[in-house]
């Protein structure tokens, strides 16, 4: 599962969104929200926090506010978007900032006991990668728990770009079942997924593109027309899109996917490319046979 988006280009659009992110994220809030509800029953003291693709760190502030013990850190790919969420800090809760790429995770191994991500895994060009690295990073027992984009997220947009050519112009996310058996594939244990829909109304077709475009949720496919849309190619998509308007709106669909897991035992091998890769702490080897030259 690797491939299916550009990095270069998700670090951009998300950059350049940075000053107009919290503007137009409203749905990202309220996925955020009843992501977070998952964790009022479960029983945590946890001392450190990753918060995966923060962007400008509502999440982690919300996490900072509900652990205030714990060390609380924020990891985006947009520099802009770590800056931007210097707002949400406080002198009372504080939070680290690091930018780095998911698939490639500047932590160390078994550091890690709640890791948190609100969509931000529909990005990731590796989701193997991904859950390899979640894996080494967090400690033996720690909760996973994140949400991400399913394919029905945009459909109706995606269609409407489909009657008029055959360019990718809306990206393409994995579903429920691809997410679960990666989790499982990395070792997670006891995973939990479940479904969401939300469908949001506008006025127009160029507003919600608009919107797309100020929270960087832009077309990041590899396959993706390099060339501008012109105006004539974009009235098509308008034409093809309007049989859906319904009350004066229309819709959009999101898809969400929620997931939870717990990272296994020390010693429970993790897969890394082709290899199952095992670790244990010394005390473990103590009654070992050691040998003598």
């Amino acid at each position: 599962m690797s491939g299916i988006f550009d990095t270069t280009k998700v670090r951009r659009a998300f950059g350049r969104a940075a000053p107009t992110y919290d503007a137009h994220a409203t749905l990202q809030d309220e996925v955020r929200l009843r992501l977070q509800e998952r964790l009022d029953d479960a029983a945590l003291a946890p001392a450190r926090i990753l918060d995966l693709g923060a962007g400008t760190g509502r999440g982690t502030a919300s996490l900072r506010q509900r652990y205030p013990q714990a060390q609380t850190i924020a990891l985006d790919l947009a520099l802009p978007m770590l800056k931007a969420a210097r707002r949400q800090r406080t002198w009372l809760r504080p939070f680290a900032r690091v930018c780095g790429d998911a698939e490639a995770l500047p932590l160390a191994d078994a550091c890690i006991d709640l890791l948190h991500s609100n969509l931000c895994l529909q990005w990731c060009g590796s989701l193997d990668a991904v859950f390899d690295g979640m894996r080494r990073v967090m400690r033996p027992q720690g909760m996973l728990l994140f949400s991400s984009f399913g394919p029905q997220t945009l459909h109706e947009l995606r269609n409407a770009f489909a009657e008029v050519d055959a360019t990718a112009h809306v990206s393409r996310f994995l579903d429920i079942q691809q997410i679960g058996d990666a989790m499982l594939a990395a070792g997670f244990r006891d995973p939990v997924l479940e479904r969401d829909t939300f469908v949001l109304t506008y006025p127009d077709l160029r507003s919600l593109m608009h919107e797309l475009r100020a929270i960087g949720a832009t077309n990041a496919d590899p396959q993706r027309s390099r060339s501008l849309t012109g105006k004539a190619h974009l009235q098509r998509v308008v034409d093809a899109y309007e049989p859906l308007r319904a009350n004066g709106l229309l819709p959009a669909t999101y898809e969400v996917v929620y997931a939870q897991a717990w990272a296994p035992d020390a010693g429970q091998p993790r897969r890394s490319g082709n290899q199952d890769i095992a670790s244990f702490p010394i005390d473990q080897l103590r009654g070992s046979r050691r040998i003598r030259r």
